[in-house]
């Protein structure tokens, strides 16, 4: 065997084309070079940002350590504000430890203008204001409720502003092993909890929507805790949710005073009972809010052992069920009246057994089961979650490489549509932020904020059966062009059949994709000198189509050979001779849409030999493949 059909032989065996369970694989990639994505660069050495959505669509607010940015993406400017804490630094000594102060909170207020910041210094002490970065000078003015923080709020600590600047209540959790860690309430009236000292780790905090009786509403944390358990093969860490009524007073002065009295706390389940498939580790949590507070959806993103991903989806009303009707862990006399947990006007008169059990016994026995609605082999970082009305939700999901997958779930079944790679080189993504009402997804590395527009669309083709085929619900066909969808468009996201673009009239007819013209040929054709190899190349758009060759249209196809990262489909000439001269067609199949990508017409120059000059480019290429497999 020669040497070039050797390679392609082993590139056959590294990348083979397979158009079977191709729902969980990224059906495009897309990077900056086929999508225009607007950055903006962010000053100093940022290990950590925050973002967060400004009283206009262009305005993006993200922080660093010490400082607080504003973004103008129309613009492409920014201004940056800092040190937020401590007015004499500005002017006086900077390095002083009272202008250390690392921004940990950032909170939008009723006030569309105003922004609430609270930080953290070497010292364990927390101050929290209020500001308004249109201000010049800007003054971060001190927060009168929300004050006396004797804690340490770490930089990646969930936290909520919740209610009017009047009775404003400030909520943060506290991670660690010490007797403080949990849930913490700030304001005209602070709550705490006391912990008996194993580790918890917490993720998100998630309000449960307001309720008819807003006596009822509560809030609900997410966290892992390291495993109690003697057992050496079980999992390290162990997923909780917790709730707490907002409208908990704490206990009488002789019982539970300055302590919450209706925290309750249950497992949490994400995995396949039947396959025996189990996801531990909580990573991420968004929350997709809806009309009913019990429609609420809350996506969990999980981790396990062996390297996999999974989300798992639980409403508000699932859990609620739990924390109201679960008996209790270890607990087998009657449960006393009202049931503990319950969310009562004045906590402090509550009957002391009710107190006594929610101090003692506020484990439910049941747990708040789901199964896995994705499971890959990625390794994913953040979700963020949009609903678009009536197409289903679309999840954005980041990769450890600085990529996104974009992924369309519906009535439970999942697509990837794309995986987005906003940046030239290997970020990790610090932050997420989506914008639903512009359309707009945030992405913040150490050094710069990328707006990604999702309905950019141009990018899935110039045909409508392109456009159908994405299953993008931000992209329809209307006529002309793949673009943003409007009740106009023509799309098909449940299904993504091409058919519904049979009857329409044509606009554009050729392809996107353009072709190098050495490859094209001229209009007699390419000449190859007898005996000699020659690589022919298409391009490889859908990783949910399969591609091949055919030769002078015979319904006998040759696959491709794939390359992989390069998105190219090739064919290898082994010997140019006489029957090898005529058309080559690559030809491409989805769903049933067939579709030439490309044609090369090849005739044999007679009067030389040896390897054919293009050739030569295409053995580099495959070189360069193999060279990069074994190293």
């Amino acid at each position: 065997m020669s040497l070039l059909a050797l390679f392609a032989v082993f590139l056959g065996l590294f990348f083979p084309v397979n158009a079977s369970d191709v729902s969980h694989k990224p059906r495009v990639t897309l990077t900056d070079k086929d999508v225009s994505f607007l950055r903006i660069h962010l000053s100093g050495n940022n290990s950590r940002i925050e973002l967060l959505h400004g009283p206009h669509d262009n305005i993006v607010y993200a922080t660093g350590s010490i400082n607080l940015f504003q973004t103008n993406f129309n613009s492409s400017k920014t201004s940056t504000m800092g040190p937020v804490f401590g007015e004499g630094c500005r002017s006086n000594d900077p390095t002083s430890p009272d202008c250390h102060y690392n921004i940990t909170v950032l909170c939008k207020t009723k006030d569309p203008n105003q922004l609430f910041l609270c930080g953290t210094n070497g010292q364990q002490h927390t101050l929290c204001c209020y500001m308004n970065p249109s201000d010049d000078p800007f003054i971060c003015t001190p927060s009168k409720d929300i004050q006396d923080i004797k804690q340490h709020i770490n930089e990646r600590e969930p936290s909520l502003l919740i209610g009017s600047p009047e009775v404003e209540q400030f909520y943060t959790t506290h991670s660690g092993t010490e007797r403080s860690v949990g849930i913490n309430m700030f304001g005209k009236k602070k709550l705490w909890t006391e912990n008996s000292g194993t580790e918890q780790r917490y993720v998100s905090l998630v309000a449960s929507g307001q309720r008819e009786d807003r006596l009822q509403d509560r809030l609900y944390a997410f966290y892992i805790e390291k495993n109690r358990g003697p057992c050496l093969g079980c999992d390290l860490w162990v997923p909780w949710v917790a709730q707490v009524c907002m409208a908990d007073l704490g206990g009488p002065k002789s019982y539970l005073q300055f302590r919450w009295t209706s925290k309750l706390s249950a497992r949490l389940f994400c995995g396949d009972h039947d396959s025996r498939l189990y996801f531990t580790q909580l990573v991420d949590v968004n929350t997709v809010l809806a009309e009913r507070w019990q429609d609420t959806r809350v996506y969990a993103l999980f981790r396990n052992g062996w390297g996999m991903s999974a989300v798992c989806v639980y409403t508000i009303e699932d859990i609620d069920h739990i924390f109201k009707t679960s008996n209790f862990a270890g607990h087998t006399g009657s449960i006393p009246s009202p049931r503990p947990g319950e969310c009562v006007k004045d906590s402090t008169k509550l009957p002391m057994e009710v107190l006594k059990m929610v101090d003692k016994v506020s484990e439910m026995k049941e747990g708040v089961t789901s199964g896995p609605l994705l499971v890959t082999h990625q390794y994913y970082h953040h979700i963020c979650v949009d609903r678009v009305q009536g197409k289903g939700n679309v999840l954005f999901l980041s990769l450890e490489n600085g990529g996104i997958h974009k992924v369309l779930e519906r009535d439970g079944q999942v697509f990837v549509i794309a995986e987005l790679q906003p940046f030239n080189y290997s970020a990790h993504i610090l932050s997420m932020m989506l914008h639903s009402s512009t359309g707009k997804l945030y992405l913040a590395s150490s050094r710069e904020l990328v707006q990604i527009d999702l309905g950019s669309c141009e990018q899935y083709g110039a045909q409508c059966e392109d456009c159908v085929l994405a299953r993008d619900p931000y992209c329809g066909w209307d006529g002309i062009h793949c673009t943003a969808a409007t009740n106009k468009t023509i799309q098909d996201v449940e299904n993504g059949n091409h058919q519904v673009c049979s009857n329409i009239s044509r606009g554009v007819t050729a392809s996107k994709v353009s072709f190098p013209r050495s490859l094209v040929g001229a209009a007699d054709g390419i000449r190859i000198p007898l005996s000699s190899k020659y690589f022919l190349s298409c391009p490889t758009l859908s990783s949910h189509a399969e591609y091949s060759w055919r030769h002078h249209g015979n319904t006998t196809a040759t696959p491709c050979i794939s390359t992989g990262s390069e998105h190219q489909c090739l064919l290898l000439i082994e010997s140019m001779g006489p029957e090898q001269q005529g058309t080559y067609s690559c030809v491409s199949e989805e769903r049933g849409y067939h579709r030439t990508l490309v044609q090369y017409k090849l005739q044999l120059d007679s009067g030389a030999t040896g390897l054919a000059s293009p050739c030569l480019a295409c053995l580099g290429l495959v070189l360069t493949l193999v060279l990069t497999l074994l190293c």
